[in-house]
């Protein structure tokens, strides 16, 4: 088979031995593996196999199918729904009509093989309805731009000239037991076609065993993506009516600026950016704002991005950051009171309640588009999702030389493109099913959709911080001044997610560092919430208990100053952003308690306390401003090196051995320490870290100004 765009992957020495419902899991990941062919969480394939009952043991045909929620790329054989294929068959005996279409759902699960747990999705019958016992069902942009045509039956009759390639044209309809009667009738009337057009959709094709399906699945998408590319790229500058605006030449300075208002503005979101080629050349197109007006049309694609994006009118040749900060400030009020009408004209006396009235999408001429969602795995899908939109509308607009079919409402249509009437797409983003799965998703944690930086890398407390962040659902960027030592604390970490975790690296001492490291967390997550400052620096004296001028300097820089830049730094952020915020310094028990040989650092920790006081009360209401401090902490500390622990067993007269690891030495320097306090116990990171925590999390939302001793009880460092 001759394929010009996309590629067999099927490997046969892996699939041998492979069962049927293994070969559908493989089938799956392969299809689900390019973004061409299908988008995250989108589409569904399935099998019918012959599998004994479990009860009667006589075989019987079993439909495996993806589960509701899944994703093709990531699915496992346990993210397949199995249905008894008969059963699903006599529910069409019970069906009344589509003023039945939810209550069939609820039927499914009387009709599951074997009690699996996994939830049928509500696509199950148009699986269980075709004929065929493999059956693929993608959303594959060129077959949506088909589906999105005003003229789209003319299209595939002419497809089919040029191509050889039959298929049958289904208007819209939505997903359900309705359109699984639809899709049964066209293949019993149309013998020997090579898949489905779903208007507004997607694409249907089978085969009679997967190797089979995945190559014909592969062969239509391919046919129709050579149809529609050529078309594309006839149009060439033409494309979206031509350009309207040229992208500005301080792009990423304006993104930089923009973005942590537009997080603030919609509060609670996580935030991706884009501005590739795809993106800039439809936001900066004529058509643009209309085609963004009309909405996305695949249903796949608007429970992410919202029935439209956010389309941002501002003077791009001439207009500054403040210009651009100013128009999305002014725009966002209208959008969402334009959200709040579509609700209440569309919504139906079941309709769950209405969700954020803020968009998900917000589309910059010559800037490019900013996404949002709960992470950031979702926001930068939501994105793609409408990166999906653009190559559709693409797609549509191409294809305009042929007239439209009979019944198409013109306020729908531009150049071509024709996006879901609002109440169809209402229908699909409230739509009660939508809403269970949504239901279903485990509760988020307290950090969830929160963004920490965390300055210092090492393993001791550092590292117990931003586990106990990230356990929690946080985003977290580690920075240090050692890049290596961040990348790895980084590496380390991935194992919470991905795209969860970050490095940057930072000199404290430096505001253009610190700056530039900033910048760094508003260009991947669109801003922060959370400052955690561990970094500090020990300087012990010479023999003769003194320190230098320049080691002096160099601690009151770290431990004071570099608070300081951070704090400030950080506060043009969180002040264009203008949500709640918190920034944890880390001091020492030192500050208040006066000890020989440490002069310099126990005066920077007591400065640190009182800057707490001071920025707390400058920053008020919107970032909440603590510090924690502990007394010393040996375990894990980058302070404590072998010969700086030797030498203080030796200060304190505790006998060692020379032969001891240096994490034994550490421990008897600990239980030295602990038999100080009146807990008797050793400061550890994890103990810190919990308290970090607390005063980085809600949970002390009303607390500001404070430093929060852990210390195991130092009677000289009660508060006086």
């Amino acid at each position: 088979m001759d394929l010009r765009y996309l590629k067999d992957l099927w490997n046969e020495q892996e699939t041998a031995g492979m069962d049927e419902p293994e070969l559908l899991r493989y089938r799956s990941n392969l299809l689900g593996s390019d973004l061409r062919l299908t988008n995250f969480g989108g589409g569904n394939t399935s099998a019918k196999v012959p599998m004994p009952d479990p009860v009667t043991g006589d075989t019987v045909e079993v439909l495996w199918v993806k589960g509701s929620g899944g994703d093709l790329g990531s699915i496992k054989r346990d993210g397949f729904a199995t249905i008894y294929l008969d059963r699903l068959l006599a529910l069409k005996a019970q069906y009344n009509g589509v003023h039945e279409e939810d209550e069939m759902a609820d039927k499914y699960a009387l009709c599951t093989f074997n009690n699996n747990p996994r939830a049928a999705s509500i696509d199950t019958p148009l699986h269980g309805f075709l004929p065929f016992r493999h059956v693929d069902h993608l959303h594959p942009d060129w077959a949506i731009a088909l589906a999105a045509c005003a003229n789209g039956p003319a299209q595939l009759e002419r497809l089919e000239r040029e191509t050889g390639l039959k298929l049958v044209w289904l208007p819209w309809k939505r997903p359900g037991f309705e359109l699984a009667t639809w899709l049964e009738k066209a293949v019993k009337e149309n013998p020997g076609i090579d898949g489905i057009i779903l208007g507004s959709h997607g694409l249907f094709t089978w085969g009679e065993t997967s190797r089979q399906c995945y190559l014909n699945t592969l062969r239509v998408i391919d046919a129709i993506g050579g149809y529609v590319l050529q078309r594309i790229e006839a149009n060439g500058d033409q494309l979206f009516g031509g350009r309207r605006v040229a992208t500005r030449a301080d792009r990423d300075a304006l993104a930089l600026a923009l973005f942590p208002v537009l997080r603030g503005e919609i509060g609670n979101v996580i935030g991706h950016f884009d501005g590739g080629e795809t993106v800039m050349r439809f936001v900066n197109s004529n058509r643009a704002k209309k085609l963004a007006w009309q909405g996305t049309s695949c249903p796949d694609h608007f429970v992410r991005t919202k029935v439209r994006p956010l389309f941002l009118d501002w003077d791009v040749d001439r207009g500054t950051a403040e210009d651009l900060i100013a128009a999305a400030r002014n725009a966002m009020p209208a959008y969402r009171e334009d959200y709040r009408a579509y609700y209440e004209q569309n919504k139906q006396p079941t309709s769950p309640k209405i969700r954020a009235a803020s968009p998900s999408v917000v589309l910059v001429p010559g800037v490019g588009l900013f996404s949002f969602n709960r992470n950031k795995p979702e926001a930068r899908i939501t994105a793609e999702f409408y990166v999906n939109a653009i190559n559709v509308m693409a797609g549509a607009t191409s294809l305009g030389d042929l007239p439209a079919q009979p019944g198409i409402e013109t306020e729908r249509v531009v150049g071509n493109y024709v996006a879901l009437p609002p109440s169809e797409a209402f229908g699909i983003e409230y739509w009660l099913l939508e809403e269970a799965k949504l239901q279903r998703m485990p509760k988020e944690k307290e950090m969830s959709r929160k963004v920490a930086l965390l300055v210092g890398a090492g393993p001791g407390i550092a590292m117990n911080i931003a586990e106990k962040l990230l356990e929690n659902s946080g985003h977290v960027v580690v920075a240090d001044i050692n890049a290596a030592l961040a990348n790895e604390a980084a590496e380390s970490l991935k194992r919470f997610g991905k795209e969860a975790v970050a490095a940057e690296t930072l000199d404290i001492t430096n505001r253009e560092s610190v700056r530039k490291a900033l910048e760094g967390v508003v260009r991947r997550y669109g801003g922060f919430d959370v400052i955690i400052n561990i970094a500090a620096v020990f300087i012990p004296p010479d023999k003769e208990g003194r320190l230098s001028d320049d080691a002096w300097r160099k601690t009151y820089d770290v431990n004071v100053v570099g608070s300081y830049l951070l704090a400030d730094e950080a506060r043009r952020v969180l002040a264009q952003q203008g949500t709640p915020s918190s920034i944890v310094l880390v001091s020492s028990a030192n500050a208040v308690v006066v000890k020989k040989g440490s002069t310099a650092y126990d005066t920077s920790k007591a400065a640190v306390n009182h800057l707490v006081r001071e920025l707390a009360f400058e920053y008020a209401p919107i970032t909440r401003v603590n510090a924690v401090a502990p007394a010393t902490v040996v375990e894990g500390s980058q302070m404590f090196p072998r010969d700086r622990v030797i030498s203080s067993l030796v200060k304190y007269g505790v006998a060692y051995d020379e032969s001891d690891s240096t994490e034994a030495l550490r421990s008897k320097l600990a239980d030295f320490y602990a038999q100080r306090t009146l807990l008797k116990k050793p400061v550890t990171p994890e103990k810190v870290a919990e308290a970090v925590y607390l005063l980085a999390s809600d949970r002390t939302g009303l607390t500001t100004g404070q430093v929060l001793a852990v210390d195991g009880g130092l009677p000289e460092a009660f508060l006086r």
